[in-house]
């Protein structure tokens, strides 16, 4: 995957998505929680459109399509873009290596300006976040100060003179949010996780069945970390997450 399609991802799968059922509608927060989940199983980004093309194909050909309903969730798509993983697995394995420089990109995906732009963000909502915890939770306005502070240490590696290194920096923020998700994990009311299953096994009921207990369990991961964010009011921390 080169690198402008490695950091867009999420955006150009929402916007392929929105072409296809022909409106520009907001992709629920399930469907976000699945894109996550292919994201990091590290399924390229033409599988998951080559998936999504397929699962509209036998959309229409289905008795659902003939009485006028609409494709509405990505859960559907789920079990074509596996196969077309699966496919482009298998196609990569038997094409056997390519050289470095047909890989190579033509420039960076984002300018450092608008980095330095996203990490101020975050580094303000994490900010407000912890003003919030003032009087509730010391604890836990002592944590979301410390990684507002940390993305401000971030920020120095911009200034830096030379190639920056995207994945490099994408594998620090990587590690610093898996950090704050445990902290919020453990300090989370056990009703907001409550809430995030069930309204999950509401919205996934009529595609229960399409999915194993494996992608299962990691959408359920990925659906209740994207609540726990928006409770505490806290910015995604990835360059995934800048456009």
């Amino acid at each position: 995957m080169d690198p402008f399609n490695y950091f867009n991802y999420y955006t150009e799968i929402e916007e392929h998505f929105w072409r296809k059922r022909g409106a520009h509608l907001l992709v629920s927060p399930v469907d976000w929680a699945i894109v996550e989940t292919w994201q990091k199983s590290g399924i390229p980004l033409e599988a998951v459109i080559k998936g999504i093309d397929r699962a509209f194909e036998s959309w229409a050909r289905s008795k659902r399509a003939a009485g006028g309903r609409q494709l509405k969730s990505l859960a559907y798509c789920v079990d074509a873009v596996l196969d077309a993983a699966e496919e482009a697995a298998e196609s990569a394995a038997g094409a056997g290596p390519t050289s470095g420089s047909a890989a190579k990109p033509a420039g960076e995906p984002f300018t450092r300006h608008e980095i330095e732009r996203f990490f101020e963000r975050n580094a303000q909502r994490l900010a407000v976040a912890a003003e919030k915890q003032k009087g509730v939770n010391p604890e836990l306005r002592a944590r979301f100060a410390e990684f507002a502070a940390r993305i401000g240490e971030l920020r120095t590696i911009l200034d830096a003179p030379g190639h920056l290194d995207l994945e490099d920096l994408e594998r620090r923020l990587a590690i610093l949010e898996e950090k704050l998700t445990a902290t919020l994990t453990s300090h989370a009311p056990e009703d907001v996780l409550l809430d995030a299953r069930r309204e999950l096994d509401r919205q996934l009921a009529p595609y229960r069945r399409k999915m194993n207990a494996a992608q299962l369990a990691q959408l359920e991961k990925q659906y209740s970390q994207k609540r726990l964010y928006e409770s505490f009011g806290l910015p995604r921390l990835s360059l995934f997450y800048l456009t």
